[in-house]
This record gives C-alpha cells, sequence and structure tokens, in this order.
C-alpha cells in the first residue's frame, strides 16, 4: 500500500520549481541549441570583420600593417571619410561648399566622389525594373495553359543563373568586340540591307569615351559600355525573377480567376485585380534582394568594363577594390565600405517605405 507523503498521495506530490522551468524551456532550449552554434559562426566570419573594419576606417592602416606584430596604425578619426568626400559641389553653375576635403580625388586619377555614387545609383535603377517586368512577363507566357513544352523552356532559362560570371562577361565581352564581335556584325548585316557601309558599325563598345546620349543625365556621363552590360546584366537577371514570379503564379488558387470570369471581369480585369496583388508580396521582397545585388555587382563591371574607359562605368564596390588592390589605402577602403553600407541602408529603407515590403497582408 502507498505511503502518504505530508498528508498527500506520491501521485500527487507538488512538482520542484526547478523541474517544472526544465520542462517548459524544452522548446526554447531545443531553439538556442540550433541558434548558437550559427551565432557563433556568423561572429566570426561576418560580425567581427564587420567590426573590425570600422576599426579601420578610422585609422591611416596600410600594407605595412599587414604583418603580425607590425605597429599598430595611427588613429586618424573621419579623417578617411572627409578625404572620399567632395570640397564642393557645382549645382546650376554656382558652387556650394561641403565637408569634404577631396583629397582622394588627387590620389587616384579620375575619380569624383559624386559621380560614382550617380552611376551606381543609376546602374541599379535601370536593371532592377528591367528584370522584375520581363521576369514577370515571361513567368506569365510560361503559364499559359496548354503551352507545350513548359518543362523544357523552365530547364534553359535557369542557365543563366547556374554559369559563372566570368564565363558570361568573357562571353560577351567577345560579342562586343569591335572588329569580330558578333553584336557589330548583326548590325553590319542589317546594315547590308540598306547600303550602309560595314565600316559605320565597327563600334567600339567598351572604349569609347562619348556618351550616345549626350542630354541624358549629363552629370553623370553613360558610355557605351554602361549599355552593353546593361544588356549583359538584363541577360543575367530575369531569370531569378521568372522563378520567382512562376512560384508565385501556381499558387494563385484557380477558383478566383473563374469567379472573375463569371462576374463578367475581363482578362485586363483579372490580372490587374487577381494576379499583381497575389504576385506583391513575392516579388517585392525579390527586387529588394535583386536592388541590393545591383548596387554591389563587382564582376559585371570588374569582367565586362573594367570599370573603364576613364572611371566612368566605376561603381562604389570596384572603387573600394581599386583603393585596396592597386592604391593599398586599406584604410580608406574600409571607410568606402561603411559609406557604401549607409548608402544600402537608406536604399533599402526608402525602397520598404515605399513598397511597403513589410507590411501585413492577412489583415
Amino acid at each position: 500500500m502507498a505511503t502518504m507523503t505530508n498528508g498527500m498521495p506520491p501521485m500527487m506530490k507538488e512538482e520542484r520549481p526547478v523541474n517544472a522551468w526544465w520542462r517548459r524551456t524544452s522548446y526554447t532550449r531545443a531553439a538556442y541549441s540550433y541558434l548558437i552554434p550559427a551565432a557563433i559562426v556568423m561572429a566570426l566570419i561576418t560580425f567581427y570583420p564587420m567590426l573590425y573594419q570600422v576599426w579601420m576606417s578610422f585609422t591611416d592602416f596600410g600594407i605595412a600593417n599587414l604583418r603580425r606584430g607590425s605597429v599598430a596604425p595611427n588613429y586618424v578619426g573621419i579623417q578617411n571619410y572627409l578625404d572620399i568626400l567632395p570640397d564642393k559641389i557645382s549645382i546650376a553653375g554656382i558652387e556650394i561648399d561641403t565637408p569634404g576635403t577631396g583629397k582622394l580625388g588627387a590620389k587616384v586619377q579620375n575619380f569624383v566622389f559624386l559621380r560614382v555614387l550617380g552611376f551606381n545609383l543609376v546602374w541599379t535603377i535601370a536593371n532592377v525594373p528591367i528584370h522584375i517586368v520581363l521576369g514577370v512577363l515571361i513567368a506569365l507566357l510560361l503559364n499559359t495553359p496548354g503551352l507545350w513544352g513548359k518543362r523544357i523552356y523552365r530547364a534553359i532559362y535557369i542557365l543563366p543563373i547556374v554559369l559563372p560570371w566570368l564565363v558570361v562577361a568573357t562571353v560577351w565581352r567577345n560579342m562586343f568586340d569591335q572588329d569580330n564581335g558578333s553584336i557589330n556584325l548583326m548590325l553590319a548585316s542589317i546594315g547590308n540591307l540598306f547600303n550602309i557601309p560595314p565600316e559605320v558599325f565597327r563600334i567600339r563598345w567598351m572604349e569609347n569615351i562619348y556618351p550616345p546620349v549626350k542630354w541624358l543625365l549629363p552629370g553623370i556621363p553613360l558610355p557605351l559600355s554602361f549599355y552593353a552590360m546593361l544588356l549583359t546584366n538584363i541577360w543575367m537577371g530575369w531569370p531569378f525573377n521568372t522563378i520567382i514570379a512562376t512560384g508565385a503564379l501556381q499558387s494563385i488558387p484557380k477558383d478566383l480567376y473563374e469567379a472573375a470570369s463569371i462576374d463578367g471581369a475581363s482578362g485586363r480585369q483579372q490580372f490587374f485585380s487577381i494576379t499583381v496583388p497575389l504576385l506583391r508580396p513575392a516579388m517585392i521582397p525579390a527586387a529588394m534582394v535583386g536592388t541590393i545585388i545591383t548596387f554591389n555587382l563587382f564582376n559585371a563591371i570588374y569582367f565586362m568594363s573594367g570599370g573603364g574607359p576613364l572611371r566612368m562605368t566605376q561603381i562604389m564596390v570596384t572603387t573600394a577594390y581599386d583603393l585596396v588592390n592597386a592604391q593599398r589605402l586599406y584604410g580608406m577602403a574600409a571607410a568606402f565600405c561603411v559609406i557604401i553600407f549607409f548608402v544600402l541602408l537608406v536604399l533599402t529603407l526608402i525602397t520598404n517605405r515605399v513598397t511597403q515590403a513589410t507590411e501585413r497582408y492577412d489583415v
């Protein structure tokens, strides 16, 4: 017969607080057991290098400081940031003094910070909308009922994503070759139909410094190499958005279109009232990711134009690389990367505010 403990049966004995806490937190402890190792790895390979880079940006860190045991670099405060920023800007012919010193422009030939920043923004704004629109349109075409060979087409358009940028850039750069490039040869063949001499189409895509459209953004010259790289990056960028749009389209219930058809809605009305709103939760985050990737798209610029001609197609990340690789200005490059971070942060916040990307869709 079971004995009594403090006047209560054994089964009715109160659970100890420690045991109750251990039982209540079992799921929390399981979550932390997965999160803590990942947090440690992130701290070592991401957060520590970021903080170290911020520290470098306030010093005159150079190649002599790379060796273990070398003398610590000198603290220069915000001088690196001031040297990157211009000392004055010209607006409508009026020069306005700015807090910067512009000393980096004197060290690096043809470097103008505002021109690099402006070109980087133009490069991003020109690419991302085309990627989104083209990706959605192709996804809609491939989602047409009864279309033959859908799986084949969807397998083919993934190819640009899996190809290395070095291969893509080499092929496209050869296509834009002045003498033997397929682009110029194609244009010459078309011109031959209208009795235009082939010499007219010996276009120097990567070397021509004169903007083809002079009135377009006069403060930020866009040479032919910009349009060549734009075409290349469009070819690389739309498949990712097509994949996202295809998944979103296939998740839309067919009943909505059937009900809209019964109510007399046209195809245009169905597209803007059903398809676009239900694509939005998937495509806006894709657009934000595409904006960040395109803004920092080092491979396209470096492998195709190298930032030329005359640094006219340099973006901020390739400029930072040049400060490290060619100029050996490590502290200055670190400051440049911190500026890139804040520019991207502002750009992301603006995009998030305009598109309301983080709003709830279930209310």
